[in-house]
């Protein structure tokens, strides 16, 4: 008789957590989506969390990485949304440029509102380099030398008008004093080529990324006058002032993390959630970050979603400032 009753209440409490939809399960099929041809920042993100999950901690199946490039990741996050909302082993990499692309509608109708965001593993900042024997010493040097003689520097980035990079210069400009129509700014295919540039003397200064730099610095081949990230930076960078201690306000993070379609089951967006908690509070996980140039920074559940919520309205009052979209 005990046995039954054991047996009933056993069966009783199954069956009340299937009515509930919680499943704690593990993703069967895991596969994280890079919104871009193989290298770059999506493919980085994508592998980070393929090596952090590949220990047999958290997932039994291996995780596969598969490429949706295509309008810097609006291919992507239309198809998840409209084509694959429910798929509880899906997770789509995003970086500070998936907010900049929500915020001048580059992602069609869809808001940040329309799929559920998971996790924020990393972070890289903004950078204002220059040539190591440039005359800037400082990035107040750099400031008056564009307030005095705008069309004489050259600003040079991995980005086109409207991009981060070009954003970065803008807000430089900004501070000079100088519209951003007026400034000089030449757009190259990546990182390297305006690295290139830079050393050639074709460009005065290049604002790139800070993770970047690093190997440049030892080399003694350029000069970092700030990094643009709301405290100084850990490692190598330390010595390097942030924008905002020189006294202009000018903080680019780059977020790089994942999200989940729409539809995805409560207690599966909660399994992915639990599983980059347990990630992020691990020594593991922070050695690989660092191996990929990534600096620490994590946030997950509703914290998430508000720092998603006010980074789409800053980038959209910021676009507004500069043209990118109707005031």
């Amino acid at each position: 008789m005990l046995l039954k009753k054991t047996l009933f209440a056993a069966t009783t409490a199954v069956l009340a957590t299937l009515a509930a939809g919680v499943v704690h399960a593990a993703p069967e099929k895991p596969e994280c989506i890079a919104p871009a041809k193989p290298g770059g920042g999506f493919d980085l993100t994508c592998k980070l969390l393929q090596s952090a999950l590949q220990d047999g901690k958290y997932l039994e199946a291996p995780m596969r990485v598969t490429y949706m490039p295509g309008g810097i990741g609006a291919v992507a996050y239309n198809t998840v949304i409209a084509n694959r909302p429910a798929e509880g082993g899906t997770v789509v990499a995003f970086s500070g440029g998936s907010f900049l692309n929500l915020a001048i509608g580059k992602f069609g109708k869809y808001t940040e509102q329309d799929v559920k965001w998971v996790a924020a593993v990393g972070a890289d900042y903004g950078a204002v380099i220059v040539k190591a024997d440039a005359p800037y010493q400082s990035l107040k040097d750099l400031i008056e030398a564009t307030r005095a003689t705008p069309g004489k520097i050259v600003y040079g980035a991995g980005g086109s008008v409207g991009s981060q990079d070009w954003m970065k210069s803008a807000l430089i400009a900004k501070e000079a004093g100088v519209n951003y129509r007026d400034m000089r700014y030449v757009a190259f295919e990546g990182g390297g080529e305006a690295m290139t540039a830079l050393m050639g003397g074709h460009v005065q200064a290049y604002t790139g990324d800070a993770s970047e730099v690093a190997a440049h610095l030892k080399g003694g081949r350029v000069r970092v006058l700030a990094v643009l990230a709301p405290e100084r930076l850990p490692g190598e960078l330390a010595a390097i002032p942030t924008a905002i201690e020189q006294g202009y306000k000018v903080d680019w993070t780059i977020a790089r993390g994942y999200y989940m379609g729409p539809k995805v089951a409560d207690a599966e967006h909660q399994w992915w959630t639990a599983a980059f908690d347990k990630m992020l509070a691990s020594p593991e996980f922070d050695k690989l970050r660092q191996e990929r140039g990534l600096f620490p920074f994590g946030l997950t559940g509703p914290a998430l979603q508000d720092y998603v919520s006010k980074e789409v309205r800053r980038y959209a009052e910021l676009a507004r400032e500069f043209g990118l979209i109707a005031q």
